[in-house]
């Protein structure tokens, strides 16, 4: 059985991390970052009890409402698991609760070398597939819309939305080169956007596909579909990128990553 890693002593990293009294941040999200750096850096382990809002209270000299607060902002970020009468501990590593990262998808969306080319835009009646994913009934007008987004001139995903047709609001033509995933990444998205569902599956390129890419038919790619909701929770837009396989990788942070100091720290080491 393999030992545990030696724990660092209790006092050592509470006595160096102080509630800052001149900050701008207040007390409650000052002690939550506390307590998270101390998960974080394995001070506090998976299945170990949080000090109680009374021991919090007293050793960072602040209030039961604060203490309170803090523990509430850990509970809502998933890092810890209350039961009642026993008291407040730090969750076990499960892989459900993995945090992806979507910087990939930034960098591909709205990479300083990324460009947009509008493909086409027309009216049409609304599928059936389209009437189940926007509501609006079948055979309605909506618009569609086809990009290519490319990376240094290199071909690297293929768009297709479908639009809410609104006569009050015409598409204009810089809504045409700019899709909905870019223009939420980089602050230039729709503000009437309450949020947006997104799902990502594997897939193979098709010859339409395959000649807008440059890749071989049959080649693997990723489909990311997108729904996105007006503040009415009405779906306004939907559609799917189509992305080479070797454009796009993910990776996922299992529980709670180390403090960007510590981070540096090991990698100068």
């Amino acid at each position: 059985m393999a030992n545990k890693a030696p724990r660092a002593p209790r006092g050592q990293h509470s006595a160096e991390l102080r509630i800052d009294r001149d900050s701008f941040e207040p007390p409650y999200f000052q002690l939550a970052g506390i307590l998270r750096q101390q998960i974080a850096t394995g001070l506090l382990r998976p299945g170990d009890r949080v000090p109680s809002e009374v021991q919090l209270c007293e050793r960072y000299e602040v209030s039961p409402m604060t203490a309170r607060r803090a523990i509430n902002i850990l509970l809502d970020e998933g890092l810890v698991t209350a039961s009642r009468g026993r008291g407040t501990f730090v969750k076990p590593l499960v892989l459900g609760t993995a945090t992806f990262g979507f910087g990939a998808l930034e960098d591909l969306f709205n990479g300083e070398h990324t460009t947009v080319r509008f493909l086409s835009v027309r009216t049409m009646a609304a599928t059936a597939r389209i009437h189940q994913h926007l509501g609006v009934p079948a055979g309605a007008k909506v618009i569609s819309i086809r990009r290519l987004l490319s990376r240094d001139r290199d071909p690297v995903a293929y768009h297709r939305e479908y639009l809410m047709f609104d006569p009050e609001r015409p598409v204009v033509e810089a809504e045409m080169g700019i899709t909905s995933l870019q223009g939420l990444f980089d602050g230039r998205g729709e503000t009437v956007l309450k949020r947006g569902d997104l799902g990502i599956e594997t897939t193979v390129l098709t010859e339409d596909e395959s000649r807008l890419l440059h890749a071989p038919a049959g080649s693997a790619a990723f489909r990311i579909e997108h729904t996105f909701f007006d503040f009415e929770d009405r779906p306004v837009s939907w559609g799917w990128f189509i992305v080479r396989g070797d454009s796009l990788r993910f990776s996922a942070t299992v529980g709670v990553r180390p403090p960007a100091s510590k981070v540096m720290a090991e990698q100068g080491a």
